[in-house]
């Protein structure tokens, strides 16, 4: 794995070598485009306009329009003079309380990891502070031509860092059409509603999903290629009508009553007893582990 930024995380009067590492990898199915009934690719060009000829990327620079149709021309060497960031250095700006960012800030994941041996004492100690005081770092630093707010807090055994939205980039939900300001729902429905979602409440393991729909294209490709065709999906079910509302809640209830079985080998006896006893499961008293884990599977 290679870095994609190295600097200086500072803190203080603190300086702690890190590299920056991607903690996210793209696994989206990448197409090549073609002109249909041919096999000719088509490719992009950098253009003009007006002659219709290809420019050299080198004789390409940047524009930015100030009105009727007026622009100003900024060389790439003229950015790099005023970058606030020809430094490699990740600023503490503050500390906070992890649970104030709301998750709406976060941007892109990444690992900090120490960039030289002698960097680890001062890296733990950072990262154990963070994990003993559930804070996190606010800081600034240029990546990709751009200053960049994150947050720095611990992980399991490493400081992650996430890239933040400023406060201006930030659309106001006020400019949403059709919130339901004004719509009123019933105790009942509420209810209804509190018990759906406890029924479906389970302890969060993002191992268990996928990218269904990613899975999908796979098997289109791979079918195509030998010839054959893919069933389609099913299409997505009708809104629920205002008038089914209260149907809708209780049979989705009813239906959740079932719990999805969880990871049988990880829960105690006691704890599969339990389980059996909610589910009804005859003569679970007298069974042995083995017993409990096989009724509670065909349960």
């Amino acid at each position: 794995m290679r870095p994609v930024w190295q600097g200086a995380l500072s803190f203080g009067l603190v300086n702690v070598p890190v590299r920056m590492y991607k903690a996210v990898e793209d696994h989206a199915v990448h197409f090549t485009q073609f002109q249909r009934g041919t096999r000719d690719r088509i490719r992009y060009r950098r253009v003009n306009e007006r002659t219709g000829d290809e420019v050299p990327y080198a004789d390409i620079v940047r524009g930015r329009e100030v009105g009727n149709d007026e622009y100003v021309l900024v060389e790439q060497e003229e950015l790099d003079e005023i970058a606030p960031g020809r430094s490699r250095s990740l600023e503490v700006e503050s500390f906070v309380d992890l649970e104030e960012v709301d998750p709406m800030y976060f941007d892109r994941a990444y690992w900090l990891a120490p960039a030289k041996e002698e960097a680890q004492r001062p890296y733990v100690l950072l990262l154990d502070a963070l994990a003993s005081r559930d804070k996190a770092a606010v800081a600034k630093f240029v990546f990709h031509g751009r200053e960049h707010l994150a947050l720095a807090r611990a992980g399991d055994g490493v400081i992650v860092l996430n890239t933040l939205h400023y406060a201006a980039e930030m659309r106001s939900a006020d400019d949403v059409p059709q919130l339901p300001a004004k719509a009123k729902t019933n105790k009942k429905e509420l209810d209804l509603a509190v018990k759906l979602i406890d029924a479906m409440t389970e302890p969060w393991k993002p191992e268990e999903f996928s990218d269904t729909y990613r899975e999908r294209v796979e098997e289109l490709i791979e079918a195509k290629r030998e010839g054959n065709t893919v069933t389609p999906a099913a299409e997505p079910e009708e809104p629920t009508k205002v008038v089914d509302l209260m149907e809708a809640l209780a049979n989705s209830v009813r239906s959740s009553r079932k719990p999805r079985t969880p990871d049988l080998s990880e829960l105690s006896k006691t704890e599969l007893q339990k389980l059996a006893k909610e589910r009804d499961v005859k003569g679970r008293s007298k069974m042995s582990r083995a017993d409990l884990e096989a009724a509670l599977k065909a349960s």
